[in-house]
């Protein structure tokens, strides 16, 4: 039953985070960033927020950089909005499996043409 709502948590955590992101946050620092996964520890007390952002590595390095001075923010709003017994502390990480499946997707279709 813990996994569950563990996973629960996770998928609430990662809704919150996402519209906070496209409604509330306004640091021009801040691209295209979108929420990939979050897995947050048995205790609640961390959280790892994956994600993942469009652009080159000036626009991941200002993401990351926002995101990080937006940490507290983001964590008093998880507090008021959510209802749990602990606050997850917030680490964001990069998630750049996207960025790596279409340079897959380039590669295959270089191959693909030169047959």
């Amino acid at each position: 039953m813990q996994g569950k709502r563990l996973d629960r948590v996770n998928q609430l955590i990662k809704e919150e985070i996402s519209m906070l992101l496209q409604r509330e946050l306004k640091d021009p620092r801040l691209g295209f960033v979108t929420v990939t996964d979050v897995e947050t520890s048995k205790d609640l007390r961390q959280a790892k927020v994956f994600v993942s952002v469009l652009g080159d590595e000036s626009k991941w390095a200002g993401s990351l950089t926002a995101l990080a001075s937006a940490r507290g923010f983001i964590r008093n709003w998880l507090r008021q909005h959510l209802d749990l017994r602990v606050t997850p502390d917030l680490d964001f990480r990069p998630d750049r499996s996207m960025e790596h499946a279409a340079r897959i997707q380039e590669l295959l279709k270089r191959i693909d043409a030169n047959r």
